[in-house]
């Protein structure tokens, strides 16, 4: 049910801050959720700030981060795609969020219409193409425990409480990336309710422009409400957990050097993590193999070191999931910064054992809660799982780097977030010089965009792309419709 014709919206620009105007500008915000409210079908549900919050309105404004929070004037849940279609008329800021999982500030909130895609989460799976379609408000935790019951899963997050919509229309390192490549590798089609209105199917074929922009693009073409993903036949998996003290970091970091320069076999993957908190270090790894055991000899240097927490044994993939809890740093200031490297070397660990011990200490001083570097070693052939391209990563060739160190810092008072920001921007460019110098080729890498920090130049993230993404976007979106909500903007 569409009533496009009988809206009329004030035209709002750009996203604004307290000022003398804020309560007349969400006067008007309101009126527009108002003006929805009547417009759509009666499934579709909208929940306003004022009196007393309801509890799905806290639900659909609230996020992992508590930097990408705020009030908006309404939620609006809306039930199907077509109910989207009032887009077309829209020019009050709004914001798509998917799981809310994004720590950049406004990349998912807005003070207008925040919009929530929980209806929208339905697991569809077709045995005969091999493929799962997959609703755009569920959590990977949901979507691998419903393909638990077929035997098959699909290339997704690698932590608990994460979104379907930033990993697939945003790039997605899995577990199983090694053998089947990113998310975006395995996106066979969307459901897209473009900026005019129109809900179309975009597949390679029927819009190869489109399908590029979209994986790795994120929401500059309109809103993804279902994607559609091939799946692979998944048995139970052997991994977990295991967790060391900071006088093992040595031993740690040999076994992770070991691994990485000998083990080519893309079902093992290690997970690393070096965590400074409250003035404490400790070393968490993630092993993984997917099958129920693993070859002998792989894991076995880094399971015989003394360590004070072990979660490890042969379970389901989605229960596998669980022993990276990602979720339960909820609720903090967050920032992440990313720097591509080929191979985790010695020099490389000790390197990032320095960087976790100094910023850690500096940061304890101010309000920070978690400074965290995770370490992702991944096999050179990563980026060779598909022949059609995509907007990130849209280098992949060996000036890519196929592993990575991603940064993570989180704290709980606002005030110190422009020295969080600093100090993180400032050890993830020492760590990218140090990898350069040390030989490695990825000076010219591209930035993840789910890992990359406000201000961000496009460039660095799309390369040789943006000038492309900007035409599509544009073409696609004349009016800029997609330009009232946060995110990266072509």
């Amino acid at each position: 049910m569409t009533l496009l014709s009988s809206l009329s919206f004030t035209v709002i620009s750009g996203l604004i801050g307290l000022s003398a105007s804020t309560e007349l500008q969400k006067a008007e915000y309101t009126v527009t959720c108002h003006e929805i409210a009547a417009a759509v079908s009666f499934a579709s549900k909208v929940y306003y700030s004022g009196g007393c919050r309801s509890p799905q309105y806290t639900k659909d404004n609230d996020h992992w981060a508590s930097s990408n929070s705020q009030f908006s004037a309404c939620s609006f849940e809306p039930a199907n795609a077509q109910d989207l279609q009032i887009l077309a008329k829209n020019q009050t800021p709004f914001a798509v969020k998917s799981g809310g999982h994004s720590a950049n500030p406004g990349f998912s909130s807005t003070p207008g219409v925040q919009i929530a895609l929980f209806s929208f989460s339905e697991v569809v799976y077709d045995a005969n193409d091999q493929t799962a379609t997959i609703g755009m408000g569920l959590i990977w935790d949901n979507v691998y425990s419903e393909l638990d019951q077929y035997g098959v899963t699909v290339v997704g997050a690698k932590t608990t409480g994460v979104g379907v919509g930033g990993i697939v229309l945003g790039g997605g390192y899995s577990y199983l990336s090694n053998q089947h490549g990113l998310s975006v590798d395995n996106v066979v089609s969307f459901e897209l309710v473009m900026p005019n209105g129109t809900v179309a199917n975009i597949t390679s074929s029927s819009s190869p422009d489109l399908f590029y922009g979209l994986r790795g693009g994120f929401n500059n073409f309109g809103i993804v409400t279902t994607v559609t993903l091939k799946t692979y036949t998944q048995s139970q998996v052997w991994g977990g957990r295991i967790s060391y003290t900071a006088d093992q970091w040595g031993a740690v970091n040999a076994a992770i050097a070991n691994f990485v320069s000998t083990v080519t076999d893309p079902k093992a993957c290690v997970y690393s993590t070096t965590d400074y908190v409250s003035g404490v270090a400790a070393i968490s790894n993630i092993l993984f193999y997917d099958a129920p055991t693993y070859p002998d000899g792989i894991f076995n240097e880094l399971l015989a070191i003394p360590h004070f927490d072990k979660d490890i044994s042969t379970r389901a993939y989605s229960n596998f999931i669980q022993t990276l809890p990602a979720n339960a740093t909820s609720g903090l200031r967050t920032m992440f910064h990313w720097v591509p490297i080929e191979q985790f070397t010695l020099s490389i660990l000790q390197m990032i054992k320095n960087q976790t011990l100094f910023y850690g200490e500096q940061l304890s001083q101010s309000s920070g809660a978690l400074i965290s570097y995770d370490l992702v070693p991944l096999l050179p052939s990563l980026y060779s799982h598909s022949d059609t391209p995509s907007a990130f990563p849209s280098l992949r060739d060996s000036g890519q780097g196929y592993s990575f160190i991603e940064v993570y810092y989180g704290w709980t008072d606002p005030n110190d977030d422009e020295v969080m920001l600093q100090l993180g921007a400032e050890s993830a460019a020492y760590m990218k010089q140090f990898a350069v110098d040390a030989g490695h080729n990825v000076a010219n890498a591209l930035i993840y965009p789910n890992c990359a920090p406000p201000g961000t130049a496009l460039a660095d993230m799309y390369g040789d792309a943006v000038s492309s993404l900007h035409s599509i976007r544009s073409a696609v979106d004349p009016d800029n419709v997609m330009g009232l909500t946060g995110g990266w903007r072509f």
